[in-house]
């Protein structure tokens, strides 16, 4: 930006040194000489940018779509990126798919701790008692205690024996339950991945649809600039000119529209991959490659061993049934058992003398004692019948969700291998129907040129190559989530 200094000429000054006379206009039109020239010179080396206009007669092309990046964009040049490099940073950052694996952890480590609870505990209590004595017997005033000091030092050991114990009950289910938890970590990353490979190839779609875009308001620009030309030899009406006119300003909006979809096909992909949102990176294009297609045989191969969501539901009846033979021995009685070994006496010493009995002499302090207990029970006012009755419905329940997850598998399965394989068949014909669009509009414009053909013929034609075009690459697109599809019923292959 430049800006123009104002000299101003105060006439006090001038008549503090020239005693009443003003200085000459001359010296006041070299002042304003000398901060026009400071202000060329500050202009002179900045460069104004300005979006060109399109011509009328379509000599310059719209500038293309700038879109403001992020601040978390970082420098440098752009990463490019695989289809298996973006599944892998999404698994890192994608909350979903988080969330699943995190439960998965968390029902790994109720499996440890169900296993730890059918084990024997061991712990250490310490324990000093100070009783109040009555100056008559050695024992003080507590009829518990045998003495005014009781020290206790034991070291604990504990078995809890609840109504499945003998049953492992509680480690199956807590076992069932990991199962789960494991095949549901499965399925999310499966849709992670199809999730992952759908917007990182509408990425390389919407960047193909930009470069058709472009090419044709290329297309658009030669068109308009040959039509003026017939025109002005007479050979074609005005009104082929006003068509061409259209049809240019019809992919100039295309083209910004192109350019829209392809930054936000970006950003879409970035909030995966990045917990900053870094779009530095770039696609590799590899639609023109496509993996085959397995046989019939193989995929139901691959499923029969490899469907997370029949194991899912298997792992839930499963665990409904430990669930019923949970509830069922509540009605059986539990058992404890405490092993103690240490000292419980009047000083904390292995020997000593007994308070109440210090006539005995210097006794041994150092022994056990064995605690085992049994809690029968008998009434709660049907609880017990209560919980066994809703286990039942839900092992009930999760029968039906099993039977309805098989049937469900066979019918995706099926439904996904025929989408993969009609995707992968139109793929031929696809790119042949491109190659006939291209061919018709190069023989079109020839015979345009020669007068044999009319002006909607050839909008026609470039029409269809466009169509072609973004049909070839949507068909190519859709083969690759076709078979990310499959994948989540047979697994990797």
């Amino acid at each position: 930006m430049c800006f123009l200094a104002t000299v101003h000429h105060s006439p006090t000054m001038s008549q503090s040194r020239t005693q009443g006379n003003p200085r000459p206009k001359t010296w006041s039109a070299m002042l304003l000489l000398l901060g026009l020239a400071m202000c060329w010179h500050r202009c002179e080396g900045q460069v104004l940018v300005q979006a060109p206009m399109p011509a009328a007669d379509g000599s310059q092309t719209a500038s293309a779509l700038e879109t403001s990046q992020p601040a978390a964009t970082t420098a440098g040049a752009p990463a490019a990126i695989t289809l298996q490099e973006a599944i892998d940073r999404a698994s890192r950052y994608y909350a979903q798919y988080r969330a699943a694996v995190t439960n998965a952890e968390l029902a790994k480590q109720d499996r440890l701790q169900a296993r730890a609870s059918l084990l024997p505990s061991l712990s250490y209590t310490q324990q000093y008692l100070n009783t109040q004595g009555n100056g008559v017997i050695p024992t003080g005033r507590f009829v518990t205690n045998d003495g005014v000091h009781v020290y206790r030092a034991w070291g604990v050991f504990h078995q809890d024996m609840p109504a499945g114990f003998f049953t492992l009950a509680p480690y199956r289910r807590a076992e069932a339950a990991d199962a789960f938890a494991q095949a549901q970590a499965e399925i999310a990353r499966r849709g992670l991945t199809v999730t992952v490979t759908t917007l990182y190839y509408n990425v390389i779609v919407a960047q193909r649809e930009n470069v058709s875009a472009q090419q044709n308001l290329d297309s658009a620009t030669e068109f308009l600039t040959t039509t003026k030309e017939l025109e002005k030899g007479g050979e074609i009406p005005h009104a082929d000119v006003v068509k061409a006119q259209l049809q240019f300003d019809q992919e100039k909006i295309a083209l910004q529209e192109a350019q829209l979809a392809m930054a936000r096909a970006h950003l879409a992909l970035a909030v995966l991959l990045s917990p900053v949102l870094d779009e530095n990176f770039t696609t590799i294009d590899d639609l023109d490659n496509p993996p085959a297609l397995p046989s019939v045989d193989q995929v139901d191969t691959l499923a029969e061993h490899a469907n997370p969501y029949v194991r899912s539901a298997m792992a839930a009846l499963k665990q409904a049934n430990v669930d019923v033979s949970i509830a069922r021995a509540g009605f059986f009685p539990t058992f404890t058992i405490d092993a103690d070994y240490g000292i419980e006496a009047n000083a904390f010493a292995l020997h000593s003398r007994v308070a109440a009995f210090p006539e005995k002499g210097v006794l041994p302090n150092l022994g056990y004692f064995l605690t085992a207990g049994m809690n029968i029970p008998i009434w709660n006012w049907g609880s017990t019948e209560s919980k066994l009755r809703q286990a039942k419905y839900r092992r009930q329940q999760a029968q039906v969700e099993l039977s309805q997850a098989q049937r469900e598998a066979l019918s995706n399965l099926s439904a996904y291998y025929n989408e993969a394989k009609v995707a992968r068949s139109e793929l031929a014909t696809l790119q042949q129907d491109k190659n006939l669009a291209s061919d018709s509009l190069r023989l079109t414009k020839l015979q345009y040129k020669a007068g044999d053909a009319i002006e909607l013929e050839v909008l026609s034609a470039q029409t269809a190559l466009s169509s072609a075009k973004n049909a070839l690459d949507m068909g190519e697109a859709r083969y690759r989530v076709a078979l990310a599809t499959l994948q989540t019923m047979t697994g990797e292959f």
